[in-house]
């Protein structure tokens, strides 16, 4: 199992950043895909999830409204689009595959004041 987060940078307050995860080594299409997050010297914390197929994405209350999480099945890829951002949104973002143990190695978002 192999997921690669890519897309994360420095970004002004109110800015956008898009936020992909290439995954391989299992079958995408049966697992749901999560992204987290980490500030330094806290837990990781959930952002969001989307179905194995799909639908019914989920997200934190925190990022709820400007965060929006897709995947392409036939790519083998996860995305995270983050609007409006914020320099509490200021984080390393990894992707996860469901709730398993299997983790990117994360990719920083930063965003200024």
């Amino acid at each position: 199992v192999q997921l690669v987060e890519s897309g994360g940078g420095l970004v002004q307050t109110g800015g956008s950043l898009a936020l992909s995860c290439a995954a391989s080594g299992f079958t995408f299409n049966q697992y749901p895909m999560t992204w987290w997050r980490q500030t330094q010297g806290q837990e990781r914390a959930w952002v969001g999830d989307i179905s194995s197929d799909g639908s019914m994405p989920d997200y934190s209350d925190p990022v709820k409204g400007r965060f929006s999480i897709a995947r392409d099945n036939a790519r083998n890829m996860v995305y995270l689009q983050m609007n409006n951002l914020k320099p509490e949104d200021t984080a390393v973002y990894y992707c996860r595959r469901g709730k398993s143990d299997h983790w990117g190695q994360g990719t920083q978002v930063t965003v200024s004041a």
